[in-house]
């Protein structure tokens, strides 16, 4: 139990007063001037799931009554509301989320990936450690006002998200339709999906039939382990190797966004630019967050994109 409540005192909220109708499991906040309480029972405890309630509830600035007893339901005092079992198997990926040592630290920043994460956003293990931080994905959508963007490799739907704020018409590709279906809903929180055309198939057998503005690419770059390879090379990108990637896009847009790994090779990057024929012009930017340089975006334009 001591390991349970050190780290469950680390991530309780600062607005947020917990009791217990047994023995204390958590030590109580000392401001209680303005306050949740939580009251837990013992013999159900499971601290994963109370994690996520915190997480849920420690946002908001309303004072709320929180019973807990995972032998039945969780209640809002203020309400008597029983949690509808969608609520219940939400709280349940939380905790999952939380705890997961892969998911864990990304999903610590999961405001940062969707800043309306909180109002049913989905997203898959893989999701997890590809998905572009919303602030870069903004920054991507600038360069695309209103052209017609082709999201090769949507994923869950980042990227596609902030395109469809403001360009003309977007398509988004992925071949895992669950990836789809969550990018899908993640446009609807967002209220975006009526903008996106949604295509569930293989990018490198539909390519013949696309035309648009900007190819945006954020191929998988391999999983986590990228980080740990001192330069990456463009035949590290998968399904297929960069240059092969590179020259089908260059095919369906005069204008192209690569989302690459902070530590990939930059002179294959001007490579794939001064050998395009005609040769295009390369711009590079640093793509951070809270200052910190996290990836590479290089965008390819035969004229300003």
């Amino acid at each position: 139990m001591e390991r349970y409540r050190m780290q469950s005192e680390e991530h309780i909220p600062c607005n947020v007063f917990l009791s217990s109708t047994g023995p204390v499991i958590f030590k109580p906040v000392e401001n209680q001037s303005s306050f949740k309480q939580i009251i837990i029972i013992p013999e159900y405890f499971d601290y994963r799931e109370i994690w996520a309630i915190l997480s849920l509830v420690g946002t908001s600035h309303e004072e709320v009554e929180l019973r807990v007893d995972f032998n039945t339901s969780l209640t809002l005092a203020s309400d008597k509301r029983s949690m509808t079992i969608d609520d219940q198997s939400h709280l349940k990926k939380e905790a999952e989320n939380s705890t997961n040592p892969k998911i864990n630290r990304y999903w610590i920043q999961r405001y940062d990936l969707f800043s309306r994460y909180d109002e049913g956003i989905q997203i898959d293990e893989e999701g997890w450690y590809s998905v572009t931080h919303e602030e870069i994905a903004i920054k991507h959508a600038e360069r695309c006002r209103g052209k017609v963007v082709i999201d090769c490799f949507a994923g869950v739907g980042g990227n596609t998200i902030q395109f469809a704020k403001v360009s003309s018409s977007v398509i988004a590709i992925d071949i895992d339709p669950m990836k789809v279906k969550m990018a899908m809903n993640n446009a609807n929180v967002y209220g975006v999906a009526n903008h996106v055309d949604f295509v569930v198939g293989d990018f490198f057998s539909l390519a013949p039939s696309l035309k648009g503005d900007v190819s945006f690419l954020a191929p998988p770059w391999g999983g986590p382990n990228y980080c740990k390879v001192e330069s990456f090379k463009m035949d590290m990108l998968q399904p297929r190797d960069g240059y092969s990637l590179f020259k089908i896009v260059q095919s369906i847009t005069p204008n192209i966004i690569m989302y690459l790994p902070k530590n990939v090779d930059l002179a294959q990057l001007e490579e794939l630019a001064s050998l395009s024929s005609p040769p295009l012009t390369l711009e590079i930017e640093e793509s951070c967050i809270g200052g910190k340089m996290i990836a590479i975006t290089a965008y390819f334009s035969r004229n300003a994109a």
